[in-house]
């Protein structure tokens, strides 16, 4: 059984982490996966977010770095599952909701299917205005840096071809494919770059809101792609547009937009994943 927050997330800005590296268990209820990103040690990296269902320490959690291809059969999770797991807090990240985990200690617990077990959890860190928290970061650089932002109109979503990976970025890749697995019982593959990539433009409740253009970084817009890796341009384009902006994004849904931003940029923020419950 599902149970639902008593409380809300509690004052915007998160609390400080705990001083020192001491490992802290964690019960998250995850929300965001980020799209892979080339990395020389791990291959790929993943940044990964969701809620502290500890209620008596509510709030955002960030959990990285983690690489999925390397997870055990029993650790990979998906949205919206719930999973225990060790972690400890990122001290070289200013970000306060910023944690390291350690990969082996990951249990699912389970996954909360319907769009009304996963309201009773998220509902309450709904707030409406990201031009608050563009504010906030360019005051003190760990302000909040993740959140549920309702947005009051959506102007579109912009498609546009992906560029590849960086010189930097594929020589990340080459060294991780050369790295001798010791014990790795499958072949390194590279990571491929997407064909498209994708930034929705919206406005936010904000009296002042000029509108805000945020690139879409949810891995399921780069797994959405793999599906169509025989259509054309145009027909992947379509696909997309119906799927991220059309169907996610209707007017019979109460959208919503996970939102994070960078270590190194703090005031660069980047739609994480979409939530999209139907209208009540």
């Amino acid at each position: 059984m599902v149970q639902l927050s008593l409380f809300g997330p509690g004052p915007t800005a998160p609390p400080p982490k705990p001083a020192g590296d001491g490992v802290v268990r964690l019960r998250v209820l995850i929300t965001v996966k980020a799209a892979p990103q080339p990395s020389a040690k791990y291959g790929e990296t993943v940044c990964v977010a969701g809620v502290n269902l500890d209620l008596q320490r509510p709030g955002w959690v960030r959990l990285y770095p983690i690489n999925f291809r390397d997870l055990s059969s029993d650790a990979r999770f998906r949205k919206y599952d719930i999973v225990s797991l060790d972690a400890r807090p990122a001290q070289a990240d200013q970000r306060r909701e910023s944690w390291n985990p350690i990969l082996t200690s990951i249990s699912r617990e389970t996954h909360l299917r319907t769009w009304h077990q996963r309201r009773g959890w998220l509902d309450p860190y709904l707030e409406d205005s990201m031009c608050a928290l563009n504010r906030a970061v360019r005051e003190r650089p760990d302000a909040q840096s993740l959140a549920l932002v309702r947005p009051k109109d959506i102007d579109g979503l912009l498609i546009t071809q992906h560029p590849g990976w960086t010189p930097e970025e594929q020589r990340k890749i080459d060294a991780y494919v050369r790295q001798p697995a010791l014990f790795a019982d499958h072949e390194r593959i590279p990571l491929e770059a997407p064909r498209f990539q994708a930034a929705y433009r919206y406005r936010c409740h904000d009296p002042q809101c000029r509108g805000h253009k945020q690139g879409c970084l949810d891995w399921e817009l780069v797994a959405f792609q793999r599906n169509f890796r025989h259509a054309s341009d145009a027909e992947l384009r379509h696909a997309l547009e119906e799927k991220f902006l059309h169907q996610m994004c209707a007017p019979d849904r109460e959208v919503a937009f996970y939102v994070g931003n960078q270590a190194k940029r703090v005031h660069v923020f980047s739609v994480l994943g979409v939530y999209w419950p139907p209208r009540r």
